[in-house]
């Protein structure tokens, strides 16, 4: 019976109820399970296909939507973690075991972007945005390299987390942010004047304007997380910030970083994605399981970094 499924929407701010962000499917869809820790789930609109890490395992894994199958993608695939598109398609992912940023390209074979920061070893890249300028921003954490569970052991070369932005002219990778603990998530506002980055660390979400050229603001903090702990984070068309919180399911967040309301996910939630051709699915890696939801919002037009 209906009354009997566990609540899914929590409204925590009328501003939940109004903007229709509770007005979907009334129970999580299950689309896969047997992962270790699945991350970076990426819908693929020009195959129709969703693609997601499971970086425990050394894989990548694919669901299509016109089958609902699911099989392997990438493996080994260097204990990936984030993923996303550039602006000609091609898949952005961060490799966290073999410390490096990856292009596919069309053929199938690999670019590296990214694996060092002044002649040193990035520590193990996390999440990236591009920009319509085609420039690729990434955090980079310690997370794969404090154990040999989602990467390799080693020490940091370069004894900070930050985020940095690879130029699309002289692939030049530039420092833009520093001062995190733990750097995750990152987005760019609807007309990428700013960027969103989360911490899971220090658990909140810090913003930053964006210059022209490429360099960013002091950044302030947009929001703190009090239940849970931030992981990664995404845009709804209506300027709404959605943040994966871990063991605190899926917060939304108003412009003004009030918390509105959130999905109670029964598992641990690592990274949320939009998808499909309305934008309307949400996708939700958690834990061993990926699952969808058919949402009364939309998602932000699919342009690259969102």
């Amino acid at each position: 019976m209906p009354g009997d499924r566990p609540q899914l929407y929590e409204i925590l701010d009328d501003r939940f109820r109004t903007g229709k962000c509770h007005a979907g499917d009334s129970r999580l869809e299950t689309l896969h399970d047997g992962c270790r820790w699945a991350e970076g789930p990426l819908y693929v609109p020009a195959g129709r296909y969703l693609i997601w890490s499971d970086i425990p395992n050394d894989r990548m894994l694919r669901w299509d939507e016109t089958t609902g199958q699911v099989g392997v993608f990438r493996s080994p695939a260097g204990h990936p973690n984030g993923n996303t598109l550039d602006r000609e398609g091609r898949l952005i992912t961060c490799e966290q075991g073999n410390r490096r940023v990856t292009r596919t390209e069309h053929d199938g074979s690999l670019t590296v972007i990214a694996d060092r920061f002044q002649g040193k070893r990035l520590n193990s890249p996390n999440d990236a945005a591009v920009k319509s300028d085609g420039s690729i921003w990434f955090s980079d954490p310690d997370f794969g390299i404090t154990s040999d569970y989602e990467g390799h052991r080693a020490e940091s070369e370069i004894g900070a987390c930050n985020v940095y932005r690879v130029d699309p002219a002289s692939g030049e990778v530039r420092l833009v942010a520093d001062g995190f603990s733990g750097p995750n998530g990152l987005v760019f506002s609807l007309d990428e004047s700013r960027l969103f980055v989360s911490d899971s660390r220090a658990n909140h979400i810090r913003v930053f304007d964006v210059r022209e050229d490429g360099t960013l603001s002091d950044g302030d903090v947009f929001t703190e997380c009090s239940i849970g702990n931030f992981d990664n984070i995404r845009f709804d068309d209506g300027g709404r910030l959605w943040a994966a919180a871990m063991s605190g399911g899926v917060h939304c967040y108003d412009p003004d970083g009030t918390l509105l309301g959130r999905l109670l996910v029964p598992d641990v939630v690592a990274n949320i994605r939009f998808g499909c051709a309305k934008r309307n699915r949400l996708f939700i890696a958690a834990d061993t399981a990926l699952y969808s939801l058919v949402m009364g919002v939309t998602g932000t037009p699919p342009l690259p970094g969102r």
